[in-house]
C-alpha cells in the first residue's frame, strides 16, 4: 500500500512537471517592418553621438484597455531605448497631443526643439499597440506573448530628408507562452532597436 502511495505521488509529479514545462512555452522573437526602412543603423555604436529629438505619440484603438498604464510603459521604453543608444545624444523627448502635426515633415520640424539649433535627426514615434496578446486555437493550442506595434518617422534636419517612415509589428511569444504587462517597457526598446539599429542583411541589431 505504502508502495502504490510513494508511486502515485511520483506519477502525480511528473504530470505536474511536464504541464507546467508545456505552459511555460518557448518564447521567440519575431519582427515585421514595413514601409520606408533606414538603408542601415540610424547610427554606428560607438560613433560620435548625433543630436536628436524624439516625440511620440499615442494612437491606441477605441477599446484600448488600460491606455495610461500602456503610456508610461511605452515613455519607459522610450527612454530606455535613449540610454541605451550611445551613438544618439537625445536631448529631448515630447509627447504630442491629438491636435498637434502627425504628417507633415514641415510641420514637424518647426515643433519646439526643431527649429533653431535644431538636432541633427528629429523621430516620431507613434505607438499604436503595446501590451499582451493571447489566442486560443483549435484543438487546444494556445499562442501568447507581447507585442509592439509602432510607426517611426526620421528626419534628417540638416537637409530636410525623410530618412525613414516604417512601420514594424514586433512580438515576442509563441505556443503555451502567457506573458503579462512586466516587460511592455523593455519590448517598447526592442521594438525601437529593431527599426532603427538593425542591419538590412541580419534584421538584428
Amino acid at each position: 500500500m505504502l508502495m502504490e502511495t510513494l508511486s502515485f505521488r511520483r506519477m502525480t509529479l511528473v504530470l505536474g512537471l511536464s504541464l507546467a514545462t508545456l505552459l511555460t512555452g518557448c518564447a521567440a522573437t519575431q519582427v515585421q517592418s514595413t514601409g520606408e526602412l533606414l538603408r542601415g543603423p540610424l547610427c554606428q555604436p560607438g560613433s560620435p553621438p548625433v543630436s536628436t529629438v524624439i516625440y511620440w505619440a499615442p494612437q491606441w484603438r477605441v477599446d484600448q484597455k488600460e491606455p495610461v498604464r500602456r503610456e508610461l510603459a511605452a515613455l519607459r521604453g522610450i527612454q530606455d531605448f535613449a540610454a541605451r543608444t550611445d551613438c544618439l545624444a537625445v536631448r529631448g523627448i515630447h509627447r504630442l497631443s491629438a491636435t498637434q502635426p502627425l504628417s507633415n515633415d514641415a510641420e514637424l520640424q518647426r515643433l519646439p526643439g526643431g527649429g533653431r539649433d535644431a538636432p541633427a535627426l528629429l523621430l516620431l514615434v507613434v505607438v499604436r499597440e503595446l501590451g499582451p496578446r493571447l489566442e486560443i486555437g483549435l484543438p487546444w493550442v494556445l499562442e501568447g506573448g507581447t507585442e509592439a506595434s509602432i510607426e517611426v518617422r526620421v528626419l534628417d534636419t540638416r537637409t530636410s530628408t525623410r530618412l525613414a517612415n516604417a512601420q514594424t509589428l514586433w512580438r515576442n511569444g509563441g505556443r503555451w507562452v502567457i506573458k503579462g504587462v512586466g516587460t511592455l517597457d523593455r519590448d517598447m526598446s526592442a521594438a525601437l532597436t529593431a527599426t532603427l539599429m538593425a542591419t538590412p542583411s541580419t534584421g538584428t541589431p
